[in-house]
Formats: C-alpha cells, sequence, structure tokens
C-alpha cells in the first residue's frame, strides 16, 4: 500500500515513517488542525487585551472611580478577567493583568492598578 501525505494526497517517497511530502505541507496540515483553538486563543486575547487598555485609559493615575455605564460605554466586557483577587473582608477584585476593578454600590466601580 503507498502511502500519501496527509496534506495534499500526493504518494510520498522517502523514509516508511514519513507524514508529508514537504515542509509546506507539514505546516498546512498543522495550522488547519490547530486553527480552531487558536482562533479561540485570539479572540480571547483579544477581549482581555482590550479591556486592559480601557482600564489603563480610565485610570492613569492608578486609583479612579468610574460608573459601571462608563466601562459599558467604552467595549469592557466583564465576562473575561486574568484573576480575581479576594480582601480579608470578603472583597472581590477583578483583574485584567494588572489592572483591576471593585463592584461598589450604586453601579459605580473602582479601578486599581497592582503595584509590584
Amino acid at each position: 500500500m503507498e502511502k500519501k501525505c496527509l496534506d495534499c494526497g500526493r504518494p510520498l517517497a522517502g523514509r516508511a515513517d514519513k507524514k508529508f511530502c514537504d515542509d509546506g505541507c507539514r505546516g498546512n496540515y498543522n495550522n488547519r488542525r490547530n486553527s480552531e483553538e487558536n482562533n479561540y486563543l485570539r479572540r480571547v486575547n483579544s477581549i482581555l487585551k482590550r479591556n486592559r487598555r480601557i482600564l489603563e485609559i480610565l485610570n492613569p493615575d492608578g486609583k479612579a472611580k468610574v460608573t459601571w455605564k462608563t466601562l459599558m460605554r467604552e467595549g469592557f466586557n466583564f465576562e473575561y478577567i486574568t484573576e480575581m483577587y479576594e480582601t480579608g473582608k470578603g472583597l472581590q477584585y477583578r483583574f485584567c493583568y494588572e489592572y483591576g476593578y471593585l463592584l461598589l454600590e450604586d453601579d459605580e466601580i473602582l479601578l486599581v492598578k497592582r503595584k509590584d
């Protein structure tokens, strides 16, 4: 039985364990196979970076208060964070990398920046 390239289907010559006719076919095959996962990761990273950028712009001094509507208007997506930190008093800070926020009463949000 003749072995064929997993990408293009051409007959293979050479080593018995060869799967692709060249590097181009190997790259095409692996890119196609991983594209769904890579697309998901790209989409999530894009959302996280946008969230971080919004927090950075609205919080230039490291601590600020804004309204929930302000974040929504800027395109902030509350479903995506990189970390959650709970204080001893039970307050939950949500972070997008080094920029974070704390939900307060009356639709207010405290923006913070983590110090290294």
